[in-house]
């Protein structure tokens, strides 16, 4: 069961094994019912051999010869080199914005496309959080760039440098209600984007690439919004010299982080040695500033636990004895909470801390220090400077009776997640989601994979509550939590575009993976925005399990089910086919009705992945009702933020 690299794509793609042999074996059967059916059972073993396949441009797109890049050379082009300078690592895509993108992939930048505007922002979103690198969504004016925004505000809430690049107007047709050209992009973003600007000045477009690049890498990292007039875009760029002094990062930005001050790291110590229950909640800013090992240092020397926050897990390992991510029952206990790069904060009683306990923060920037949850101590630092300052400084220290608690809580936790399990493999008439969470957890982390190989896209709404509790991520970037903040439904299938990307190339974090395949969890509510990405998983060898909890229903209806006339207005048809529609994608389809089929689809989607490089679809059949507590235990499960159980936050 050990995956090997997936990432090539000189073979057009096969029918899964499973779905060829069905087929095959209906149109035998049809031939057998009748002679008179024989050119019709003929008909149907044709079928049969017929699948979907990958398009050699699409297959051999590595393969091809990059174009030559000089001066002189389109507005363009140049934007597409600066990308390439400054290490973007992926560009996500629908045709539209011709110039941008063909710049983009022209510097040999590694490019996807895929159906729809808003999945693949998402997609973009998805992969900066499961690298660490730079990624580029591109769309187009009008409905093109409208579908981008809920993707693009996800991202904003999640704090990723995500660069959206969009075509825009001619300068000349303003005000000319030219059709899409009517589309004003740049107050349409406002509120959810760290920087944007509408570029018309060709002249000035090295300059606003440098506030560009200068916005993605410098301080708090969020979203950057640029829109190219065609004018700039097709502009003629004579020669380097006409660049000044943008044509060199090191003159437009600096790669120097703010180092913490004396005076407040001696508050912060001051209050971690006279603390007895201290606890640090690792959040963003853990992750890109690349600060786990510092943060490593810290824990243990000081034996301080640790939780995880934020839209990326494993900073800190879960199997450590001193992750708490898993203690949900210790959290209340703490007496003084760290916060390492916490961008988005929570307001006061959102995060399970007692109301006694104290707080030192720490990021890069001190205007939202003090933003929601009054602070003792706030370090205004790079978060990776701040730990390796804080580990050097404090004395080492025993707290044996916390660390203590902390394993009774994770002991705890884990008990009350085998009562659910049981309870839920007692439903034999469909599938709980307790078994899915389970028996998932155990073939990740307990079994022949090696537990930190495969990343995780942890999607969906209820089945989330369940699956959650399970997951474990033992190296940077190995879950994403799609939901953070922003809670936007139905990303996931894109997300797992992004992700499976990232893997596939080895970028960033995931190198150490590389080729590997990935599990992404998703609800039958939110299959439905972004499961036509299937095709773009199939189309790229994205070796991708998506795992779909089917219970005929928006996760709303369990607290809807008594109203006579709105409960339908919640509800879907029942026992609807997605591993059909997979197979109709180019995908590998499971159907799992009953608890005991679920370990063994598992088994197949992932070696299937691991070995041809086909992604698949497990649509598991549950019930609404299966929320309703007094008609199935345990029914929906509540949420502790942070940690594992988190859903928002």
């Amino acid at each position: 069961m050990s995956s090997k690299e997936t990432g090539s794509n000189d073979e057009p793609m096969k029918a899964s094994r499973r779905s060829f042999l069905k087929y095959a074996a209906a149109g035998a059967g049809a031939a057998a019912t009748s002679a008179g059916m024989a050119g019709n059972a003929a008909a149907q073993e044709a079928e049969a051999e017929v699948a979907p396949t990958v398009p050699a441009e699409i297959a051999d797109r590595n393969a091809a010869p990059l174009p030559k890049i000089e001066f002189p050379m389109t507005g363009a082009n140049l934007f597409g080199r600066a990308c390439a300078a400054e290490g973007v690592a992926a560009l996500f895509c629908c045709p539209g914005n011709y110039n941008i993108i063909h710049a983009i992939a022209d510097q040999g930048i590694p490019s996807y496309s895929g159906r729809h505007e808003g999945a693949m922002t998402s997609a973009a979103d998805a992969f900066i959080r499961a690298t660490g690198e730079l990624a580029v969504a591109s769309g187009t004016e009008g409905p093109g760039f409208t579908n981008m925004i809920s993707g693009l505000a996800a991202a904003n809430s999640s704090r990723t440098p995500l660069l959206l690049v969009a075509s825009n107007m001619r300068v000349s047709m303003d005000d000319t209600e030219s059709a899409i050209q009517v589309m004003q992009q740049q107050p349409l973003t406002t509120g959810i984007k760290k920087y944007g600007k509408r570029l018309i000045t060709p002249e000035r477009l090295a300059e606003y690439v440098g506030y560009t690049f200068r916005q993605l890498k410098t301080g708090i990292p969020g979203p950057v919004h640029i829109d190219f007039t065609a004018e700039v875009s097709n502009h003629e760029i004579k020669s380097e010299a006409e660049l000044g002094y943008y044509g060199d990062s090191g003159l437009y930005r600096t790669d120097s982080r703010p180092a913490p001050s004396t005076t407040d790291l001696t508050k912060a110590i001051d209050l971690i040695n006279a603390s007895q229950r201290p606890m640090i909640v690792a959040s963003t800013g853990v992750f890109y500033s690349k600060a786990w090992d510092a943060l490593m240092s810290l824990a243990e020397k000081a034996q301080i636990p640790v939780v995880e926050s934020g839209p990326t897990m494993g900073k800190f390992p879960h199997n450590h004895p001193l992750s708490a991510s898993a203690a949900p029952d210790a959290l209340p206990s703490a007496d003084l909470v760290i916060l390492v790069g916490q961008y988005c904060m929570p307001s006061a009683g959102e995060y399970a801390f007692g109301p006694e306990a104290k707080y030192i923060r720490i990021q890069p920037e001190a205007l939202d220090i003090g933003r929601n949850m009054p602070i003792n101590v706030g370090i205004v630092a790079c978060e990776k400077l701040a730990l390796e300052a804080l580990a050097d400084m404090v004395r080492k220290t025993d707290r044996a009776s916390w660390i203590n608690e902390i394993a009774a809580a994770r002991k705890s936790f884990q008990a009350q997640n085998d009562e659910y399990y049981r309870i839920g493999s007692g439903y034999t008439d469909a599938v709980h989601p307790a078994v899915i969470a389970k028996e998932l957890g155990d073939f990740l982390y307990r079994g022949e994979l090696a537990p930190e190989q495969t990343t995780v896209v942890a999607g969906g709404f209820g089945i989330a509550r369940y699956t959650r509790r399970y997951l474990e991520a033992h190296r940077p970037g190995q879950v994403i939590n799609g939901a953070y903040q922003f809670g936007s439904i139905g990303p996931d299938v894109a997300y797992a575009v992004g992700v499976g990307a990232g893997v596939q190339q080895g970028a960033g974090v995931q190198a150490s993976v590389k080729g590997s395949p990935i599990i992404n969890i998703t609800g039958d509510a939110g299959f439905g925005f972004t499961g036509m990405e299937l095709e773009t998983q199939a189309k790229y060898r994205l070796p991708v399990v998506n795992i779909v909890y089917n219970n005929n229903s928006w996760g709303t209806w369990y607290s809807s089910r008594d109203l006579p006339r709105g409960a339908q207005l919640h509800l879907f048809q029942e026992n609807l086919r997605y591993d059909k529609v997979a197979e109709g994608l180019g995908a590998h389809g499971e159907y799992v009705q009953t608890p005991d089929q679920f370990l063994p689809a598992l088994k197949r989607a992932y070696e299937i992945a691991a070995e041809e490089g086909i992604p698949s679809v497990i649509n598991c059949q549950a019930k609404k009702e299966f929320w309703i507590r007094e008609q199935y235990e345990p029914g929906f499960l509540g949420k502790v933020e942070p940690g594992v159980m988190s859903y928002y936050h």
